[in-house]
């Protein structure tokens, strides 16, 4: 799969790789030599991918964020640190697998983590309620930055969302109160904090674990105060409109880093993280150390004042 666009069976890249597929079975199947055939094709895929996703549009990229293989928090969790340990429920109503929450070690130094979690299968997407939290997910949270705040260590925030969950039992535990407090909170947590949007960055569901002392963004990502699809329906009523409306709402990396809501686009493999983890895990990683060096050098007092500053700079005012 490459992207919404490219998912078509008959566009040139799936049917070069098809042809591709039938010159290796052919291989095997005939003992015959057809390296030369094959490498050829390789080549011209290369090619290709390299062209197109040298020309990808915001709407591809929102599709490149959504893509069913790529790496979730876990994924990054497990590769970049050791001795992970879950911090499981928030104490007031229940647990959600949404919101993973807890404590490890990245370059043998504890660090917190809290990061949205969506699920690879039916039932993984069930238990991880396709990665929207609800408000327990939130308090959970609070309740892993506040410990990381007790114990002096800084905290890792791993963004992917399309937005907090929005049903009836959500909204009657009060979800953007939850969120509200998350916000409030985290301005005057005392602690480093360094947000990474991995995927998706919707809503208010993105922002209750998003008020950091850095924001990194990965290349194909989208960080933005809805959804396409959201603001779809809300501005003409139809949700079919959603590549107009990322548009419209510039869900470009290189605008967040333009308007100073991002520090930083990290660069992904071409195709996507998802076509090698291993090198974007190690992109992410070199940023983690540099930030994480840059913000513990820093006091408490600095930290929090430039925190204050760094959200009161973001948006342009003006006195009517």
């Amino acid at each position: 799969m490459e992207t919404s666009t490219l998912l078509m069976s008959k566009n040139p890249m799936e049917t070069m790789k098809q042809q591709l597929e039938d010159l290796r079975n052919q291989s095997v199947e005939s003992s015959v030599d057809l390296s030369k055939e094959i490498a050829a094709i390789e080549k011209k895929i290369e090619v290709l991918r390299r062209e197109t996703y040298q020309k990808l549009g915001i709407w591809e990229r929102v599709q490149l964020s959504r893509h069913p293989r790529r790496p979730y928090a876990m994924d990054y969790v497990a590769s970049l640190c050791t001795d992970f340990e879950e911090i499981h429920g928030d104490r007031l109503f229940g647990d959600d697998g949404a919101m993973v929450c807890g404590f490890a070690k990245f370059q043998n130094f504890p660090i917190a983590i809290v990061g949205q979690q969506k699920g690879r299968n039916v039932r993984e997407n069930i238990q991880r309620n396709f990665g929207c939290p609800q408000p327990e997910g939130y308090r959970k949270a609070l309740r892993t930055m506040r410990l990381a705040e007790k114990f002096s260590v800084p905290l890792l925030s791993l963004i992917d969302t399309s937005g907090a969950y929005p049903g009836v039992g959500s909204e009657e535990r009060h979800v953007g109160e939850a969120i509200a407090v998350n916000i409030r909170e985290m301005s005057i947590l005392k602690t480093p904090i360094i947000g990474v949007v991995i995927g998706e960055g919707g809503s208010g569901g993105a922002l209750g674990i998003g008020v950091v002392d850095r924001l990194l963004i990965l290349e194909n990502s989208y960080y933005s105060v809805i959804s396409p699809e959201g603001c779809a329906a809300i501005l003409w009523k139809d949700r079919a409109r959603a590549p107009e409306a990322a548009e419209a709402l510039r869900l470009d990396p290189k605008r967040l880093l333009h308007f100073g809501i991002a520090d930083e686009i990290l660069p992904e493999p071409l195709g996507g993280a998802h076509l090698d983890f291993e090198a974007m895990a190690k992109t992410l990683k070199k940023a983690l150390i540099k930030y994480f060096k840059e913000l513990t050098a820093i006091s408490l007092e600095n930290l929090l004042e430039n925190r204050y500053k760094r959200y009161r700079s973001i948006g342009d005012f003006s006195d009517l």
